[in-house]
């Protein structure tokens, strides 16, 4: 019995080859599609995931009440892990971690930059970093400790056996003894990292980290066994009372979040934990099910479409004593016949599509074929779209009554031609909200890229202050100055696109006692302002002539509004009790993500600072010659450190780098799931014209023209469509609505958007049903009015 439904429904597929290659396409595209997608999410969702001691690893976050505001966020101040493993008896490991992007490295003549981080000693204990010399207890347990992994052994030692033990000169100015060798990190873990220093020279290097009042690395604790984290959390909640004071105006608590939810939950909402990457995981895997529904929609109207040539099969199957349970095994067997040929479509254009995936997604996902779990998956993908693709044609073929059909062409119920409608306007539903979700994430991507900042981006670079330059940076300055393209030279401490480091240690004139106010805070050269070209609301940049900048302050608009100053020019301010005067108020910028409003920013003078970036504005279409200059100057005054630098423009695209990515794959989405909806409206326009043969043919006898039998029969896809957004429209408004509420700075979603969407829809549909809409207006009438 098998082998003679196998051989009917080869021998079918094989007789309607165009029928065959739609229904086969259409599948193929949508699974493969899934298949993407499902590959995608579970490699977000491996991220971190590998850590032994996942279930009892945490990270310590601060929630801040201030202003009748509530804020958090993963900064910490950097003797908060010491403190928390010290007091509280429920936590067994407690680590801080900050990473730091390239220092530079040298053992005799060779010198290389690599990414590192700063972590505690217990930082091996907590984590499944998997070590290949030395052991968690001597890894980081000393100063002057380093420990570094296969691939930067390899590159300075040329073994990990070889490393270990050896000295390592880091920024031309400590030696580091090589305490651990760790293999290369996995590619699912959230922190890259070469190397990890001990924390006390993190606490060195940032002494202002030592305070409780200032916050910008993380804590990472690791309880004991058998510890309830809820418990702990409460326990901990007021941990800093003791350290920072609280009032009714202001207090900081503590939460904490399990370090392996942290990749995808990293916002917060009202102090909150809520969203992040895990919005688009969500997202992306309610595509994957709808591209999958529309490809099984498809294979059902392209079937039934295809319904009359195997009506009189049906019938004479049935006269002969076929009942309807042996019809459905039959049909739902092709249906999944259909859909195991087009699984391999789908693993083969997979397979061929995946390094374009990886390269736009920035992963290295490939297919798990060695893995029982991922073929698994597969067949039960199979199975599940077979039989949702091929339940309603199996039921609607199975339900023919022989008689009408051996007495002639079969006909359909208004019920079953509108059910076939209806599933045409969903997949429209879901391709015009496709659609519209690609014009609006398109156009915020286009605001923020063409969004003024506050101050000019392009043509920014910076340098990393290191080695011989930390002494000579007022010569480097100079002579820099003095090199064609460079218009005009300063530094700063913290990049224009992450000034990240926070405090409440600020103090003047007429601070309500016991309050605080959160300010961002960054160290700055002279000639800032001009470098950034940056605007004064108020007052001046910081300037040699005036031996007392050394102490002044510059506030930007916001910062000022904080302190309420009504004229805040001259007015005494102190930072870390160091006082002084505001000098200047800036107009605001941008100097975080739009995802952020813009924070209360204080500047000081940071003209002697030993740790930050020379900040150099080059001019227009000089970027080359102003390049050149700067390494050979920088080779002259610092030849043990390879020359490095950053355009400011490149790191303010890393601040969207996710929305980016979404919007690149809602493109393809969008574009994939509108041209297998026009699969299953050629589907239809196939069963429309064929119900309409002869109607057709006598109107062509009465004179209608081909123009007016083209309007006729595209009139009712082009109603469909119209319906369809109808029902989109609100929905599409809503879903992007919600997106876009995580800007703080997004554009307004404009009715033409909805026009433009229905107005694309309409054409595609249109392009999609003239082919058969035109065959069928030209066809002979004398054909279609021959009885059969």
């Amino acid at each position: 019995m098998f082998k003679n439904y196998l051989k009917v429904a080869l021998r079918n597929l094989w007789k309607n080859k165009s029928f065959s290659t739609l229904n086969i396409l259409g599948l193929g595209l949508g699974m493969a599609c899934s298949l993407l997608i499902i590959l995608w999410v579970s490699d977000e969702q491996s991220v971190d995931s590998f850590h032994t001691n996942g279930s009892r690893l945490f990270s310590v976050y601060e929630r801040q009440y201030f202003d009748g505001k509530i804020v958090a966020f993963h900064s910490t101040p950097g003797v908060l892990p010491d403190e928390l493993k010290r007091v509280i008896p429920e936590i067994e490991y407690a680590s801080g971690f900050d990473p730091k992007e390239l220092n530079t490295f040298q053992i005799d003549n060779k010198i290389i930059k690599e990414n590192g981080a700063y972590a505690g000693a217990d930082f091996f204990k907590m984590f499944s970093y998997r070590l290949l010399q030395g052991t968690d207890q001597s890894a980081l347990n000393s100063p002057l400790s380093i420990a570094v992994s296969r691939k930067m052994a390899d590159d300075f030692f040329g073994s990990s056996g070889n490393a270990i033990g050896k000295t390592i000169h880091i920024q031309n100015k400590k030696d580091f003894t090589i305490t651990a060798i760790f293999e290369n990190l996995p590619e699912n873990t959230s922190d890259k990292f070469d190397y990890v220093l001990n924390w006390k020279t993190y606490l060195d290097e940032n002494p202002s980290m030592k305070e409780w009042g200032n916050y910008d690395p993380r804590t990472f604790i690791m309880l004991r066994a058998g510890t309830n984290p809820e418990l702990l959390e409460k326990k901990i909640s007021h941990f800093l009372y003791n350290y920072t004071g609280h009032s009714s105006s202001f207090r900081v608590e503590l939460g904490i979040e399990r370090f392996g939810d942290m990749y995808l939950h990293s916002n917060f909402v009202n102090g909150k934990i809520e969203g992040g990457r895990i919005e688009y995981v969500r997202l992306f895997s309610i595509i994957a099910i709808f591209i999958l529904l529309i490809a099984c929609i498809n294979f059902m109207n392209l079937t039934t479409a295809r319904s009359a040539k195997r009506s009189k099969e049906i019938g004479v199957r049935k006269v002969v004593g076929a009942i309807r349970i042996v019809l459905m095994r039959q049909f739902i067997g092709e249906a999944i016949l259909i859909t195991l040929i087009a699984m391999n479509v789908a693993i083969l254009l997979v397979v061929l599509i995946l390094p374009f995936f990886n390269q736009l997604t920035d992963k290295h996902i490939a297919l798990p074929f060695n893995q029982f779990s991922f073929w698994t998956s597969l067949v039960a993908l199979t199975i599940l779209t077979g039989f949702i693709s091929g339940s309603y044609p199996v039921l609607f073929l199975s339900s023919f009554n022989p008689i009408r059909i051996l007495k002639g062409r079969v006909k359909f119920s208004a019920g079953a031609t509108w059910f076939r409608k209806g599933l045409v306007i969903f997949q429209f539903v879901l391709s015009i909200v496709l659609i519209i979700a690609t014009i609006v994430v398109s156009r915020q991507i286009n605001y923020i890229q063409s969004k003024n900042l506050g101050y000019d981006r392009e043509n920014l670079v910076y340098i990393p202050i290191e080695g011989d330059l930390i002494g000579k940076y007022n010569y480097l300055k100079e002579e820099a100055s003095k090199l064609p393209g460079i218009i005009s030279i300063s530094r700063t401490s913290e990049t224009p696109t992450h000034m990240s480091v926070n405090t409440f240690d600020f103090e003047w004139d007429g601070k309500t006692p016991n309050s605080s106010t959160n300010f961002r805070v960054a160290s700055v050269g002279f000639d800032f302002v001009n470098t950034m070209k940056l605007k004064l609301s108020q007052g001046r940049d910081f300037s040699k002539d005036f031996a007392s900048d050394s102490s002044s302050y510059i506030l930007n608009e916001t910062a000022a509004e904080k302190v309420g100053f009504k004229d805040p020019i001259g007015k005494p301010f102190s930072l870390w009790g160091k006082k002084g005067k505001i000098i200047g108020v800036l107009e605001d910028f941008h100097f975080a993500s739009l995802h952020e409003t813009i924070q209360p920013l204080v500047l000081r003078m940071g003209e002697k600072d030993d740790f930050d970036n020379v900040l150099v504005r080059v001019g227009a279409g000089k970027t080359k010659v102003a390049l050149a200059g700067l390494e050979s100057l920088c080779k002259q005054l610092n030849p043990k450190f390879t020359f490095t630098y950053t355009f400011s423009d490149q790191e303010f695209q890393k601040l969207y780098q996710s929305d980016l990515i979404v919007g690149e794959l809602s493109n393809y989405f969008a574009i994939l799931a509108v041209f297998i909806c026009c699969l299953g409206l050629l589907g239809l326009a196939m069963f429309s014209a064929e119900q309409r043969t002869k109607e057709i043919g006598i109107r062509k006898v009465l004179g209608a023209s081909v123009g007016s039998l083209f309007g006729l029969l595209s009139q009712e896809f082009l109603t469909l469509i119209f319906v369809a957004l109808l029902i989109a429209t609100p929905l599409a408004w809503i879903a992007m609505n919600k997106w876009l509420d995580d800007f703080a700075y997004r554009i307004n979603i404009q009715w033409w958007i909805f026009f433009i969407a229905g107005l694309l829809a309409s054409a595609i549909a249109l392009v999609t049903v003239s082919f058969q809409a035109i065959k069928a207006a030209i066809a002979n009438p004398v054909k279609s009015l021959r009885s059969e």
